[in-house]
């Protein structure tokens, strides 16, 4: 068998690069150990968030999976937020398990110039330094110009629970074992990272009326714009908290969990820590919040969010059992933890491609990621270079002024990970241009030039260009002071002309203020009012912006000696030289590089070029 570009793996990452190569015209093969598990969710049943609701609407600008598959299964939608700025606010989405991989394998069965092959890979097939394709467990080669790996936390994979161990990426699933040994033979920069999962609730026995109702919002927005309405009906979310006798029964069995007794010692992630290490980090705590989250319409499954743990059966037990509303809960299935191999992503570049081995990228959790939609998002930009390396096409480079995605790889390829790397709005400087709801003015455009766009899609985009003309016509015409005031705004009769634009921007004035008539409210309307109102600190932001992009067009040598540098002091050098910038913008975002550093790398660069 022969294509353009092989991905290895099934879950969030591998879904979305093999989509994201196929739509760009190489022909693509999924490979997955079962391809019915094909876009299964491992852990929480929900997609979106803060920061990460962001990278699921940018994934979608670029005609993705996971927000269409979201809305096909949404069974509870929560804008994250809601009283603070858009460009913090993070739309939240609870699935349905069964129907959000059902949509993934449909639009993966439909997908042009897309195979899926069910099997395990076994190894790399390499050539000269660059892939080749990928040999798989039973004998099979299969050749490719470009191959992404995808392997989730399948790579090594290692299953903790209290003193119970086996291998493998998921419950009742195997390891990618033999890659795994080969990578490392590579002298490929490989660690450890751990995961966990919480255990999974029989709903019927929870007691719903000591547990505080969480409704799915009514306002009836969706995930992608591509959905037109909301599919499924809606269910509510539980809250619950845990007490004084849960952080007793946790710290009881402190003794028996893995990640006290020394069985795991990778990092797990700060932002969302198992419940054991809550307890032991937060001592003072009297409580922790446990959301009770529906796994789907047609089963009684329960997830508490809040309650990950790699305890004895027993010990969750007696902590589930503490709860209010949980006191006769049965456990149908037990959390657990997974250790897995990982890549140091300061071994890739912008494209996610690994330089040491032309032709292979890696997306998801071996870039020591964690969560559906970091995945996605890598898996993404991953498949798109892929495509474009196989076929001599345009890669995809986002920086950190146009997307979360820009974000999340300049972090990733400069910063590396000492924990798994999971967004926030926090990690974005510009993220007053990065709203969740302007995603696709943002890179839409760039989606449409490479080519990642289906016929669907572009019709939209071409319609959506259309109606932005419009608008931006009808935003500019000027309006005097008391015509503004006449409709109610509490603005001075100062005898001003202002464009609609302007006057959105004073508090108080709103959309009636300054239209004749008010459209039906679209999405894009509700964009330029935001745009508008967001403009002078827009304004001021540009100037960091621009200097940001004049940073990177300062090309830096591949071969620059660090050591060479007067002035840099070894933990700089090593930095660098682990890191291997590719401009002076990237030098500048590596932690503990100074201005004075700066300085130095730009005068020696320029010294060595002339």
């Amino acid at each position: 068998m022969q294509f353009d570009v092989i991905v290895i793996g099934g879950g969030h990452a591998g879904t979305e690069a093999a989509a994201a190569s196929a739509r760009r015209g190489a022909r693509t093969a999924l490979l997955s150990f079962d391809l019915a598990k094909l876009g299964a969710m491992s852990c929480n049943p929900a997609i979106g968030g803060l920061g990460k609701g962001h990278l699921v609407r940018e994934v979608d600008a670029f005609d993705g999976l996971i927000a269409r598959a979201a809305d096909a299964a949404g069974i509870h939608y929560r804008m994250l937020n809601r009283s603070k700025g858009t460009a913090v606010q993070g739309p939240r989405v609870q699935a349905d398990r069964v129907r959000y991989a059902a949509a993934i394998q449909a639009m993966l069965h439909a997908q042009a110039d897309l195979e899926l092959v069910e099997g395990e890979a076994d190894s790399l097939v390499l050539a000269g330094g660059s892939v080749a394709g990928v040999r798989l467990a039973d004998g099979r080669v299969i050749e490719a110009r470009a191959v992404v790996l995808a392997t989730g936390t399948f790579l090594g994979g290692r299953i903790f629970r209290g003193e119970e161990r086996e291998v493998g990426g998921r419950v009742g699933e195997s390891s990618a074992t033999r890659l795994a040994v080969q990578l490392r033979e590579l002298a490929l920069p490989m660690a450890r990272l751990k995961t966990g999962t919480p255990p999974r609730l029989d709903g019927r026995t929870i007691d719903w009326s000591r547990v505080a109702e969480q409704p799915s919002d009514e306002d009836p927005w969706t995930m992608s714009p591509m959905t037109a309405r909301r599919m499924l009906p809606q269910l509510h979310c539980g809250v619950t908290r845990t007490n004084g006798a849960t952080h007793d029964a946790i710290r009881a069995g402190l003794d028996r969990s893995p990640l006290f007794s020394g069985a795991i010692d990778a990092q797990g992630p700060r932002y969302c820590p198992s419940i054991e290490d809550k307890i032991h980090r937060f001592g003072d705590r009297d409580g922790h919040q446990i959301f009770l989250e529906p796994e789907g319409l047609d089963t009684h499954l329960i997830y508490p969010n809040g309650m990950s743990t790699s305890l004895p059966v027993d010990v969750q037990e007696a902590m589930v059992a503490s709860v209010p509303g949980l006191e006769r809960t049965r456990i149908v299935t037990p959390g657990y933890a997974v250790e897995y191999d990982y890549v140091d992503p300061r071994a890739l570049d912008a494209t996610l491609g690994l330089p040491q081995i032309e032709g292979l990228y890696c997306a998801g959790q071996i870039n020591g990621t964690t969560g559906y939609e970091e995945a996605a998002g890598q898996g993404l930009v991953a498949g798109i270079n892929a495509a474009a390396h196989a076929r001599s096409l345009e890669p995809l480079i986002l920086d950190r002024a146009t997307s979360y995605l820009g974000v999340m790889v300049d972090d990733l390829v400069l910063q590396g990970v000492t924990e798994p790397y999971r967004m926030l709005t926090a990690r974005a400087e510009f993220r007053l241009r990065l709203r969740a709801d302007n995603a696709e003015t943002r890179l839409g455009e760039t989606a449409f030039r490479l080519g990642c766009l289906g016929d669907d899609r572009v019709t939209r985009y071409r319609a959506r260009q259309d109606e932005r003309a419009r608008l931006e016509e009808r935003f500019a015409v000027p309006i005097t002071a008391s015509v503004v005031h006449a409709r109610g705004a509490p603005v001075a009769l100062d005898g001003a002309r202002r464009s609609a634009k302007e006057w959105l921007r004073f508090p108080g004035v709103e959309l009636a203020h300054v239209m004749d008539e008010v459209e039906a409210g679209t999405q894009l309307l509700a964009e330029f009012v935001e745009d508008a109102r967001y403009a002078p600190y827009l304004e001021r932001q540009q100037v960091e912006v621009d200097q940001l992009r004049a940073n990177d067009n300062v090309r830096l040598r591949g071969d620059l000696d660090f050591a060479a540098i007067p002035g840099l002091s070894n933990e700089m050098v090593e930095k660098l030289s682990a890191t291997r910038p590719e401009t002076l913008g990237a030098a500048s975002r590596i932690r503990g590089i100074t201005p004075a550093a700066l300085s130095a790398i730009l005068l020696h660069a320029r010294k060595t070029a002339a």
